[in-house]
């Protein structure tokens, strides 16, 4: 039977975040096994089977939130439950020995993977978008913390 090119595979099916998020826990699970110890290496690995899954929950979730497929208590009472059974996961790993420091380093791989994505996917400069003038003052009133302008600043003498 000959696939369509437009039908989806399994690893179509996959998140760009949560690829990058594979592809770092290998990496790192190949590293500690050669240069730290099994123990940490499994460590790393359960930590980042955990996170994975709680992932791919949470942007289920999320996709299903904000495309109009679910209520936001419902959506609430599913991330409270999720986040219950993640301690619970932590609890019972922590309990029966894995090393803290890879558990925590495989809980944590979700991050660059999602800043590597996130900054792979950037939108383009647009080169002749108005712009102020680099030197020009009005960058002194903006907060770009806040993104919005600066109140403007109260008079020490009064």
């Amino acid at each position: 039977m000959k696939r369509s090119p437009t039908a989806p595979t399994s690893i179509d099916r996959i998140d760009p975040i949560e690829r990058w998020n594979w592809a770092f826990a290998l990496a790192a699970g190949a590293l500690t096994l050669a240069l730290v110890s099994p123990l940490f290496a499994a460590s790393l690995a359960i930590g980042a089977a955990l996170e994975a899954a709680n992932f791919r929950g949470l942007r289920r979730a999320a996709t299903e939130l904000f495309g109009g497929g679910g209520g936001a208590r419902r959506w609430g009472a599913a991330f409270g439950l999720r986040f219950v059974l993640l301690a619970v996961a932590i609890a019972v790993a922590l309990h029966v020995g894995v090393h803290p420091v890879g558990l925590v380093v495989g809980l944590s791989l979700i991050i660059p993977a999602a800043v590597l994505e996130a900054w792979r996917t950037r939108p383009r400069v647009d080169a002749s978008a108005p712009a102020l003038a680099p030197d020009d003052e009005e960058w002194e009133r903006w907060n770009p913390w806040l993104a919005r302008e600066r109140p403007p600043a109260e008079d020490d003498d009064a």
